[in-house]
């Protein structure tokens, strides 16, 4: 079928031959006189193009379709993969926890709506555990931990690994005997938590809190929170320590 230019003169008619035979029809339907003979081949000519358009139109609509399904699924695709990306961009790989990036994040965000407590906790002589049990056991005491942290303080809690056997955990409240509450109930349940094997020993942690008013810098809470880690740490270790201002 060749193209030929349509009456307006701008576009090529892709319908060439369908057009010839439509004309013929109507010529044929204007003409009262035509034999019957005559009007039974053009009839036939136009069944035959008229068919043919319709199982092209099929033909065209099945792969619009298709391309609409296709584009569909590369949608879904597309998004599921930007979810994977923003998911592996914000959390830790072993343990899927928040990572240190998205802590400093959700607690500036956190501190800019008001009153927060941020919580960090540091496993005791991780170290030790590595050499005496190896370093996939201490994976597995690392990932029990955030499970601990998960089941006790809830899935929606913003809970970070923000140092190979650091943890952070971002608490919005006003009330700075609360935060105290929530750090002594977490350095106390990790202390209880038994672990699979090869782990023969309690797993401790010592835990840093420093409360903050709304506006407060990020960096400040944290280096509240890391010198009141650093003092739990000096002072023997599972326990809690507040900083508070002198």
């Amino acid at each position: 079928m060749r193209a030929a230019i349509s009456e307006a003169g701008l576009e090529p008619d892709l319908f060439t031959v369908e057009a010839a035979a439509l004309a013929a029809a109507r010529r044929m339907h204007a003409d009262a006189g035509a034999p019957g003979e005559e009007q039974r081949r053009v009839l036939g000519e136009l069944i035959i193009h008229y068919e043919r358009l319709m199982r092209e139109t099929r033909r065209l609509i099945g792969r619009s379709d298709r391309a609409e399904r296709d584009m569909h699924l590369l949608n879904r695709q597309l998004q599921t993969l930007a979810g994977q990306l923003e998911y592996r961009a914000t959390h830790d790989p072993l343990t899927g926890a928040l990572n240190r990036g998205a802590v400093i994040d959700h607690a500036s965000r956190c501190l800019e709506q008001g009153d927060m407590a941020l919580i960090v906790l540091d496993i005791d002589l991780f170290k030790q555990v590595n050499d005496d049990f190896g370093h996939p056991a201490g994976d597995g005491v690392i990932q029990a931990v955030v499970d601990c942290l998960k089941g006790l303080l809830g899935q929606e809690t913003a809970i970070g690994r923000v140092g190979g056997e650091e943890f952070s955990v971002v608490w919005p409240t006003t009330s700075r005997d609360d935060a105290a509450k929530v750090a002594q109930r977490i350095c106390d349940t990790v202390g209880r938590q038994r672990h699979a094997a090869p782990i023969t020993r309690p797993i401790t942690v010592s835990v840093g809190l420093s409360w903050n008013r709304a506006g407060t810098a990020f960096e400040t809470a944290y280096s509240h929170a890391d010198q009141a880690l650093y003092q739990a740490k000096r002072e023997g270790r599972n326990c809690v320590r507040q900083w508070l201002e002198s």
